[in-house]
């Protein structure tokens, strides 16, 4: 009983790590590089979910899209100012070094967490819950509202993201350019529209998964840390650039880390997924879904 316990609330888990991996998982399928400012896309779509709903009174329900629509005009932003630079024009993307955006990004989260510390304060904040259902027994299991109605959302979220992927017309042009950028560009698919659309569903989606854990974790300032370990873990197990790898990976996380503070230390639990991006790189750093591969 105990280990389905563990297995049912270790899915949960996976899946708002899914949520929050997935974004950064797209932006590498496409550019090729690691957003490190993709932690404070979960934070400030956590603190827009709290300010809005508690500092102006809108119903949780209300502030949850526009927590959406912040992380999406926040990635729209990143791309448009930060990163369009960098790759505008096939011939320089061809020539863009990866460390360019590392250091784009890394002080970008900088100010991020700077900029909100200095507005709001450097204190955690409660989020409100979307639902007043303190706890609920689900067959054997015990779930808290927040909880559950978090874990639902975030399924129906990858569902419709994985539709879209597959069946949409934007999805298609997403693979295309992922698979081969001058290729799509010639086809006539307008590479640069498809990679601002990919930041405004990252930002989207990690401002979201900050929304749905914002009265779970109490956020801070800082919060971001949380999610980009998290995300990166997942992204390097799923491989690099596969938004079907991070799903699974997620889940493989959520459920590992469930049994691993059980039956081994929970003090050391967010621990284990580090352990494991170590053995990754050490025998498969392909990930599950990745293409071994060199550039010369």
């Amino acid at each position: 009983m105990l280990a389905f316990d563990l297995l049912v609330n270790g899915l949960i888990y996976g899946c708002f790590y899914a949520l929050m991996a997935v974004g950064l998982a797209m932006i590498f399928g496409v550019l090729k590089i690691v957003n490190f400012a993709h932690g404070e896309f979960f934070m400030v779509g956590a603190y827009t979910y709290i300010l809005i709903a508690l500092k102006l009174g809108v119903p949780p329900w209300l502030a949850l899209p526009c927590a959406a629509l912040a992380g999406a005009m926040l990635g729209w932003l990143v791309e448009r100012l930060l990163m369009r630079p960098l790759y505008q024009g096939y011939a320089s993307w061809g020539l863009m070094k990866d460390e360019y955006a590392v250091v784009v990004t890394f002080g970008l989260s900088l100010l991020l967490i700077n900029l909100v510390d200095k507005i709001v304060g450097p204190y955690s904040f409660r989020g409100p819950a979307l639902i007043d259902v303190n706890r609920f027994a689900l067959g054997p299991i015990m779930l808290t509202g927040q909880k559950a109605i978090a874990c639902v959302v975030s399924v129906l979220l990858m569902i419709g993201l994985a539709l879209f992927i597959k069946r949409s017309v934007w999805g298609k042009q997403i693979q295309a350019v992922a698979q081969n950028r001058l290729g799509a560009s010639l086809a006539g698919i307008d590479a640069t529209r498809t990679t601002s659309l990919i930041f405004v569903i990252s930002g989207l989606l990690a401002a979201l998964s900050g929304a749905l854990l914002a009265p779970l974790v109490n956020p801070s300032p800082d919060i971001g840390a949380f999610p980009a370990v998290k995300s990166y873990v997942i992204v390097v197990l799923g491989g690099m650039g596969s938004i079907w790898g991070a799903m699974l990976a997620a889940l493989i996380l959520g459920v590992s880390e469930a049994f691993f503070s059980v039956y081994i230390s929970y003090d050391y639990r967010d621990a284990f997924g580090l352990i494991i991006l170590v053995l990754v790189l050490l025998f498969r750093p392909q990930g599950l879904f990745g293409e071994k591969g060199r550039q010369v």
